[in-house]
């Protein structure tokens, strides 16, 4: 059946003559798509990728001011920890099933799963109760993008699927600019439309997702899977959410628990035991594995899963920093700094529409990783050198160099990774990418944001130390005693009295900075960008890192046919082998 639903016949059956040959939208691919056919499609899968990556950025824009109305603040984390273990640990199972009985009706179960989990999160009234809504919302969650990637990998030969994939990334692009100005929007109005302002972060999603389920139910039409002659792996993913579950916390409560307490070995323990659990349950299983070890097998696809973990810890890690730096440092509100990452975008986009064009034309897509590894450690290493006093201008120019390299690098990665292995397994390759990098940026942000208050601590004492000697600052302390601002009057007060305490509570919220007049907030945002030059220059190491792996990674040519038409292919060749 093909995209129009005019035919029953297998799209891979479709004879490409039968298209006017002078209109290229009308000439069908080899699994009988044509390029038309393709971009409607996409609208369909796009829709389904925004909502998860638009989803995130709101969300993290307004969960204070959640927090703050549901009266939670010290809970917000887990808001987000019960969405990510749910998200990433949903993302294989979608792969294995999609493989196994098709992928339409579960990329509809996914929309549907998210929107049904939005609406829920809309009507929270404690932060335990939306704990529990964004856990059920991130079961929806793990199999949009991963689903949207294999689709397309389903209808486009790898060749030619490089230049559609700019498409994805643009959503993700688009997403980092747009979230956060729609979620400072909807959480600084007191209600919409009778409805809490915030409760629009979710509530956004239904319309979004309707019309996205509505599309995918429209135009998405692929062959039917033959029945699976094995079960479903469900003893695979109970032990590695054993395994998985505690690690992601300790990823995301190490910082507040300690990374030595008895939580965090407990967590440690039970996650190790779990993903030892893992290997030997998928080693049985074999074929009939959530993640076949025998994927790993393949040189190429091993080292791209090493190579995901390595840029998803860099990438996640060292760009979580930039919107701090533009906040804390710079003063930005949430929505301007959403606009300032705009060259970063520009630049994600810019590469990764670059590559993929050359890409389909030349065939080949290994010097692409190199290249854009090596500007993402350049990019990285460049905003290293960003203090208090740098200009805009420059930091942008950064983020550009930083977003260039990302494009150069992920679309390429992706395509390799789903080039590796066979077509039978491309659902299982693409939620096992997708998985791994998710894993890679949580351990990444985890540990980066722990260098970073480890480093805010003395680095603010010392800048307040050295301030104390200048006559500018003497002065500010002496007019903030008698100020009529109390954020100045009180810091000032502490200082004066050598109370810590004072100091420390802007640590706590670092949006007292802003509060400040601009020479009692100098020492706080120096202190700052000092140790976000700290995190720059790691997460610099790890993308060197990446480099080094990706000069060893060996490229594998590209195929001339899609998941579809492979499998048609493959159907033949045994009709065939049968006949005879």
């Amino acid at each position: 059946m093909t995209t129009s639903a005019k035919s029953d016949k297998n799209p891979a059956d479709k004879n490409p003559a039968d298209k006017n040959p002078a209109d290229k939208n009308s000439e069908a691919n080899e699994a009988g798509f044509t390029h038309r056919e393709i971009l409607v499609i996409m609208s369909g899968l796009m829709l389904g990728m925004l909502l998860a990556a638009l989803d995130q950025t709101i969300v993290a824009t307004a969960i204070r001011t959640i927090a703050d109305d549901l009266d939670g603040y010290s809970l917000q984390a887990w808001v987000t920890t019960a969405y990510l273990i749910t998200a990433t640990l949903a993302t294989p199972l979608y792969g294995k099933l999609s493989d196994m009985y098709g992928r339409k009706p579960f990329f509809m179960l996914a929309i549907t799963i998210f929107v049904v989990g939005s609406l829920l999160c809309t009507i929270a009234q404690s932060m335990y109760m939306l704990a529990a809504f964004r856990a059920f919302q991130g079961l929806g969650a793990g199999g949009l993008m991963s689903l949207a990637l294999t689709i397309l990998g389903d209808i486009v030969s790898p060749r030619e699927r490089a230049k559609y994939q700019g498409y994805f990334l643009a959503v993700f692009g688009t997403s980092s600019v747009i979230g956060p100005v729609l979620g400072g929007l909807f959480a600084g109005q007191e209600s919409i439309l009778g409805v809490s302002g915030w409760r629009w972060v979710f509530l956004v999603n239904v319309p979004i997702g309707l019309f996205a389920l509505a599309v995918v139910f429209r135009v998405l039409h692929l062959p039917k899977v033959r029945k699976p002659t094995v079960r479903v792996d469900w003893w695979g993913a109970f032990v590695l959410a054993v395994g998985i579950v505690p690690l992601l916390i300790i990823a995301e409560q190490g910082r507040v628990w300690g990374w030595g307490s008895g939580r965090a070995i407990l967590c440690y323990v039970v996650g190790v035991v779990g993903v030892v659990g893992f290997v030997l349950v998928e080693s049985r299983l074999k074929d009939a594995a959530l993640i076949p070890l025998r994927m790993f097998k393949n040189s190429t696809f091993a080292m791209g899963v090493v190579i995901s973990v390595v840029v998803g810890a860099a990438m996640f890690g060292g760009i979580t920093l930039i919107p701090q730096y533009l906040q804390v440092v710079r003063g930005a509100s949430p929505t301007d700094a959403g606009l300032q990452m705009l060259p970063l975008v520009l630049g994600l986009m810019v590469g990764s529409i670059v590559s993929g064009q050359m890409i389909s034309r030349t065939g080949r897509y290994r010097a692409f990783p190199i290249i854009g590894a090596t500007l993402l450690t350049l990019g990285l290493f460049l905003l290293h050198f960003i203090d208090a006093d740098s200009p805009l201008w420059l930091a942008m120019i950064y983020m550009a160099i930083t977003g260039f390299g990302l494009g150069n690098l992920m679309q390429p990665m992706t395509l390799a990774l789903q080039n590796a292995l066979p077509p039978k397994d491309m659902g299982v390759s693409t939620a096992a990418a997708t998985f791994f990098r998710q894993i890679g940026g949580t351990m990444g942000v985890a540990i980066f944001l722990s260098i970073l208050f480890a480093q805010v601590t003395p680095n603010i004492s010392s800048e307040l130390q050295a301030a104390a000697k200048d006559p500018t600052f003497q002065q500010a302390l002496a007019d903030g005693l008698q100020s009529s601002n109390p954020v100045d009057a009180q810091l000032a007060k502490g200082l004066a009295n050598q109370d810590v305490s004072a100091a420390a509570g802007v640590l706590q919220d670092s949006s007292i900075i802003q509060q400040l007049s601009p020479e009692l907030a100098r020492p706080f945002k120096v202190g700052f960008a000092e140790s976000m030059s700290t995190v720059f220059l790691s997460a610099t190491g790890l993308a060197l890192i990446a480099l080094v792996l990706v000069f060893f990674w060996k490229e594998v040519p590209l195929r001339t046919a899609g998941g579809i038409a492979a499998a048609a292919q493959a159907a033949k060749e045994e009709r065939e082998a049968d006949e005879a």
